[in-house]
């Protein structure tokens, strides 16, 4: 297994486990716009990211949650490496709606929630 990504959780915006519940997660680097930080979990990056977009079938884990990737939009990569910035939709979906959007296998929605916390490990995988 190749690592792409290793980042920590810093912080936890007041509307992402309303986000979460719906499916989805917005990663942003530390120092994010205030704005964004709200909606978004806020992360240092500890290993990566790689060079190379994940692909389908790529693992993404958050604390103990696991899932696959099913898509990669054709920037999500792209916004990782510029400034960490990417968002999750744990929809299932064969293809990205939005060219920056990774799509990955559903998972149950309280157990993303109760991942989504400071100090968690989020890794990107191949």
């Amino acid at each position: 297994m190749t690592v792409l990504l290793r980042t920590r959780v810093t912080a936890i915006g007041p509307e992402v486990a309303d986000l979460a519940e719906g499916g989805v997660v917005i990663l942003f680097a530390d120092g994010s716009p205030p704005e964004l930080a709200e909606v978004s979990v806020l992360h240092k990056t500890e290993h990566g990211p790689s060079d190379g977009a994940p692909q389908k079938g790529a693992s993404i884990t958050i604390g103990p949650v696991s899932t696959t990737i099913t898509a990669v939009g054709s920037s999500a990569w792209s916004k990782v490496l510029e400034m960490g910035h990417v968002v999750i939709s744990f929809n299932g979906a064969a293809e990205a709606e939005r060219p920056g959007e990774i799509c990955a296998s559903q998972v149950d929605a309280e157990a993303l929630v109760a991942a989504l916390k400071t100090g968690a490990v989020i890794t990107i995988a191949a």
